[in-house]
This record gives C-alpha cells, structure tokens and sequence, in this order.
C-alpha cells in the first residue's frame, strides 16, 4: 500500500478510497480537509488522523481496523440492542464541548460538565465501543441523567484493582498515573472513590489532567514551578494526541470536582 498522506485533503482521499474498496456499495464524498460524506452523514477524520501521525509505520492498519469497526454489522447490532441488555455496558466518556461544532447535539447523549467538556456515553462490547444517541434514549425510555448514573457506577467496578504509580518530581511535586490504556483513562476522573484514593499521596486536594482519551495525570497543588512545567506538557499533548479532550486541569476535592482556568495554575 502506498505511503498515507499528510495533506489534510489528501489523507481524505487515501480515506475514502480505501472505505470505497472496503465497502463498493457506500456513497462516499470528500466534503472538505479531514472529513467525509458516507451514505449522507458525516464522518470527521481528524481523530484517525492524529492517530495515523502517531503511529505512522502502523498507518495503514489503523486505518483499515478504524474503518471495519466503525462500519461492522456489530455497530448497527448495539445500537438496536435492548436497555436491559445494555445497561451493564454502559459506559462514559468524556469531550470537548468542541464536538458539536461537527455533530447534531440534539442527537448525542450527554450531560454538561466542567472545563467546557461534556460526558458523554458508549455501549462497551468485546471488540468495539459505539456512541449512545438520544434516539436509544428515548425509546429505552430512560434519560441522560439516569444514564449518567449508570455508567458512573460501571465505571467504578470496570477495574477495580487500578494500578496508580506515583511519581516525586524534582520541584517537590507529586504526579500519580493512571494508565490501563482501555480507553476510559481519562474517564476516571469521574470515579466516586478518586478523592479518598488520591488525597492522602497527594497532599489533599489535588488537579486532574486529561490532555486525551487515554490520559490521566492527578498532579499535587504546588508548588508553582511543578503545575507550570506538567501544564506546558499538558498543552503539548493536548495538540498532538488523537482524542484530545481539554489543555485545563480538573480540580478534585472532598466536595467533587471543579473546573479551572489558565490563571488558576499561573497563580499557584
């Protein structure tokens, strides 16, 4: 296979061509840099992109394996399954508010929250994750809230035995790192236990940072040398890794978890 392009409007090409062979029967359009028109609906590639560049000896099976799960017969099998049958597998995640700059808002399920993201919720199966809409919510007959519930406490027991390796750095400051690497990593700062586990090895209260999806540093409050360092690599990551979610900090305490602004950490 030839090399993947980096052009935005070239490595939608190599896209659409490989998702034409994949699937002869597909009507796929290339609408502008980084996105497509499969069947109608759009498909936003920036985040297969970031991928690809991630990994670029690994492009083509990325790709290709990004492609089948995300147009599988398992996709539209999840999405008519039954609540009771889902409500076990229901999980959350969180994004950026930025998401709906490309997606139907009134279409996804999700509720508000902190540092201008939202959480959102998927079904988890064996092989593949798929995005709960509204339409299920309504004909579960259940709502956002109460599903938020839910996979708030799936996510508790998803891994129970979580392995937290903490880290002193040269400043004084204490970093403990959460990296199961299955997708809800950055997830976990909406563990109801992540205060109680957390504040004793950092000192009390403590921030969060979810640059991306697979990413979860909890970071003592000081001092001021230590948060301003890990925030320029924060922002780093944030640009550069597939599934960015936000450059700001969470800020955990006993009464639950707060956003904060870049003059937050400038002033610690």
């Amino acid at each position: 296979m030839s090399p993947i392009p980096h052009d935005p409007s070239a490595f939608s090409d190599f896209v659409a061509g490989l998702l034409k062979q994949m699937r002869p029967g597909f009507e796929v359009d290339h609408t502008g840099p980084r996105e497509l028109l499969v069947n109608g609906r759009r498909l936003d590639l920036e985040n297969l992109f970031r991928m690809v560049t991630h990994e670029p000896d690994r492009g083509a099976e990325i790709i290709t394996h990004y492609l089948e799960q995300l147009f599988s017969a398992e996709a539209s099998e999840v999405a008519a399954m039954s609540f009771d049958f889902a409500r076990s597998r229901i999980m959350p995640r969180i994004q950026p508010e930025s998401i709906f700059d490309h997606l139907n808002r009134e279409m996804v399920a999700h509720v508000p929250y902190v540092n201008d993201t939202v959480i959102v919720f998927v079904t988890d199966m064996p092989n593949m994750t798929v995005s709960i809409t509204t339409e299920q919510l309504i004909r579960w007959g259940v709502v956002a809230d109460e599903v938020e519930e839910i996979a708030r406490q799936n996510l508790d027991a998803y891994a129970p035995e979580l392995e937290v390796q903490v880290i002193e750095s040269k400043e004084g400051g204490k970093a403990a790192i959460l990296s199961e690497q299955d997708g809800y990593d950055a997830a976990r700062v909406l563990m109801s236990g992540l205060y109680t586990r957390l504040a004793r090895q950092l000192g009390g209260n403590f921030y969060v940072a979810t640059p991306a999806r697979d990413m979860f540093v909890a970071l003592s409050e000081g001092p001021s040398t230590f948060l301003r360092r890990l925030r320029d690599r924060v922002e780093h990551d944030y640009r550069r890794l597939p599934y960015p979610i936000t450059d700001q900090f969470f800020y955990c305490t006993r009464d639950g978890v707060a956003g904060t602004l870049r003059a937050d950490l400038e002033a610690a």
